[in-house]
This record gives structure tokens, sequence and C-alpha cells, in this order.
């Protein structure tokens, strides 16, 4: 759905102080052109009432895998070293492009539908994902995951899959994505891979996304081959800068907290994935505490197993306050701004997402607050939002300027589908696994 000037009134906008107050907003092709209290309605293509409803930036994912949606349910209760080496590796044995565009257009049906206009994906068959969000009309910033497990001939590939990513499809989808360099983990790229990412990285101005210190079993395994911990590692070989957002964190000494302020390395925390895979439990609390970037993630489907930021959000915040038996971290305009302003922050792109102004992309979601779980006061936004809602409560989801989801239906993707090609995807799959 296309309109070139759409009028949103009445609606309860949370802004970047979070103070909240009914007005009414004007998009204009692809940008907020204007927040007032009142804003004529005669030149408007579209006017959505939002009425009882709240208004606030598009969330981001700063971490996920959009195409294991596929995945979903087929690897549960297990250790992430098992799920990945009994399940997940040998499911992905037999992907293709098409598999994945199906996957990650099943994980952008759930995205809109819960709130989310930009994520950053990590994975394979990117070109296909990347033809996924063409197709959805959300925002994204894909990397190439990178393993070598210290192969040189299969470095040089893994490089050259990452950088034809970047010249195919960098600032494609009308600039809604930007392609990133994605080393897997430092316990699977091997230290040439990491020293070559980061010559990249310099040279075509590229940011960089990558797993680190998400297990016990990573520390154990890097410390015993490197003689250090993974940010110790990684600051010698030069990897890190404030380009590169790192997922997870979870194992981190106090050195370590100080070597990412240092190097103003952006932090993902994923907690529902940290926690289903009993990996532990980030030190959130510490890292905002030190002022550094700390963002939202999903990880995949396969490990969480939705992709609801909203649900994610209320999870990280009630983690950090059981964790330090503290009520007050985390609180819930720091939860929301995880998935705002900060995510934008990590991805390099504050000047465009991440808040409500004049002047940057009409990426706007609305929260109707006339629900069961919402109702009788609306009045604490923050609160409201992390503590009380989830994805099923969003209404509307706006991104670049377009309408894909008004009154919680689809207005871009053919969700039914989807549905039904998924299901023969994962079928199809599981036989191709039953084979080998």
């Amino acid at each position: 759905m296309s309109d070139n000037t759409i009028l949103i009134k009445n609606a309860l906008i949370l802004n970047s102080n979070f103070q909240n107050k009914k007005q009414s907003l004007l998009i204009k092709d692809d940008l907020i052109a204007e927040i007032a209290d009142e804003i004529d309605e005669s030149n408007a293509d579209k006017i959505i009432d939002a009425e009882g409803k709240i208004l606030l930036p598009g969330l981001i994912n700063t971490h996920t895998h959009l195409s294991m949606t596929l995945f979903r349910g087929l690897a549960d209760d297990l250790s992430l070293d098992s799920w990945l080496n009994d399940h997940i590796w040998p499911m992905e044995a037999n992907l293709n492009g098409d598999y994945c565009y199906i996957g990650a257009l099943l994980g952008a049906v759930e995205l809109i539908k819960s709130g989310t206009t930009t994520f950053s994906d990590m994975y394979f068959y990117m070109e296909d994902v990347a033809r996924a969000v063409e197709d959805a009309g959300i925002r994204a910033v894909l990397s190439y995951g990178m393993i070598d497990f210290g192969d040189a001939e299969r470095r040089e590939n893994e490089l050259n899959e990452n950088l034809e990513l970047f010249k195919n499809c960098n600032g494609m989808a009308d600039g809604r994505i930007k392609v990133f360099l994605g080393p897997h983990s430092p316990y699977t790229a091997s230290e040439e891979l990491l020293i070559r990412t980061r010559e990249l990285a310099d040279e075509y101005n590229m940011g960089i996304h990558i797993h680190v210190s998400e297990t016990q079993k990573e520390i154990d395994d890097v410390s015993a081959e490197k003689g250090l911990r993974p940010f110790e590692y990684l600051e010698k070989i030069g990897l890190l800068g404030p380009d590169v957002v790192a997922a997870h964190c979870v194992w981190l000494s106090d050195e370590e907290i100080d070597i990412i302020k240092k190097h103003d390395v952006k932090v993902s925390h994923n907690p529902c994935s940290n926690m289903k895979l009993a990996s532990g439990i980030s030190p959130v609390s510490k890292l905002i505490e030190n002022d550094i970037c700390v963002s939202i993630g999903t990880d995949g489907a396969s490990s969480n197993n939705n992709l609801d930021l909203i649900e994610e959000l209320k999870t990280a915040s009630l983690l950090q306050k059981v964790a330090t038996l503290d009520p007050k971290v985390l609180s819930s305009d720091e939860a929301v701004e995880m998935a705002t302003i900060k995510g934008a922050e990590a991805l390099g792109l504050d000047s465009e997402i991440g808040s409500i102004e004049v002047g940057k992309k009409a990426d706007i979601i609305l929260i109707d607050t006339n629900a069961a779980n919402m109702v009788p006061d609306s009045s604490n936004l923050t609160s409201n939002i992390i503590y009380s809602a989830n994805g099923s409560n969003v209404d509307t989801t706006i991104c670049n300027g377009k309408i894909l989801m008004e009154n919680k239906k689809l207005t871009v993707l053919d969700e039914d589908e989807i549905y039904a090609k998924a299901k023969q995807a994962i079928k199809e799959l599981k036989e191709l696994k039953e084979a080998t």
C-alpha cells in the first residue's frame, strides 16, 4: 500500500525524552515531515485515526538469523553445542537460496506483525534474504556468516561471498538494505579471517557483525587455544572498533567490559536465546553503567522460538532485575531505548531511524492500548509497552513511509501463501536430512 502523504492523528506519541502527548504526525514520502498538536488534513492522501494508540519508532532487532525461522521448534531443550552440531548444522547442509528466501519471508511476516521494521541478520544465501527484504518492505543490515575453521581456500571463498553481497545488495531496496561483514565467531573464524575482516571493513566502510562470548565453552576453547579471553584476543588482533556489533556478550570479565568500552563496541543482548540454551546471563546492567551501547536481538526463531521484540524487552528487563536482585535496573525507559535509538546507534543508522523526529525516516508503529492486557491506565507509555504489551498489540506497521500492516492486516505480504510454502520447505528439508 503506497500513499505519498499519510496523516496520523490523535496518537500518543512517545518521543525521545519519553514524554507523551496526544499529537498528529505527517509522513511525506519516506520521511517524517511534521509533528504538531493539529495538522491540516486537506492535503493528506491517507488519514489514520490513532485514538487510543501509542506511536513509537519501528523496533530494531540487532541480531537474528531470519531464514532460520524455518527451524522453529526443530531442536529444543539442548545446549548450544548439541543444538548446532547434532541438529542445526546437519539441517543447514541441505539449504539453498529458495529455502532461505521462504524462511526470510516467514520471519518478515512475524517481524511486521510484532512491530519490528529493522533487523540485522547473519546467515547464508544472503542475496535471497535481500530479495525477501525488498519484497516485504522492511529495513535490514545483512551480513554473510563467514566460517573457515582455519582453511585458507574456504577463507577466501567466505570473504568473496561477503564482498559480493556488499557489491550487489548494499543500498538496494530504495536504500533499505545495508551490508556488514559477518565473521561468525572467534571459535569458527580463524585469526587470518578476522584480520582480513578488519582490513575490508576499513577499506569499504562496512560494519562488522559477530557472535562473541556466548557460552562458557567458548571462553574455555578460545582461552585454551589463544591464551586469552575472546575480547582480549579480538583486541590483540585489531578487530574491535565502534563499527563492531557483538552479539550475546554473556561471559565477560571486568577487563573485557573495559575493552568493550575502550573500543566503543556495540552489544546486542539476546536474553531469550541465552536462557533457552542455558548459555548464561549477560551483565547488561553493568554494561549500561559503563555507558556501553546495548541493543536488543532475538537471535533466530530456532533458538528463541519467536521474533517478538516486545516480549524480548520484557524478558531482558526482568532477567536483569532478578540477576542483580535490584528492581530498579534496566527500567522500562532503558528497555525501549534498546529497541529504538540504541539499536539504530549500533547499526550506524541513528541519523535516519530510532526516534520520532522530523526529517527521520518514517519507520513507525502503532500499539493499540484498548486491549485486555493494557487497560485501564496507559499514562506511563514505556511501562505499558514493556511490562504489559506483546507483539500482538501492534496495530499498524510503517517502514520507509509505506504501510506494511494496518488494523493488524498485512498489506504487502500474503501470509497464508508464505505459511504454506514454509510448511512445505521444512517437510522437504527433514526428508533430505533423513536421506543423508
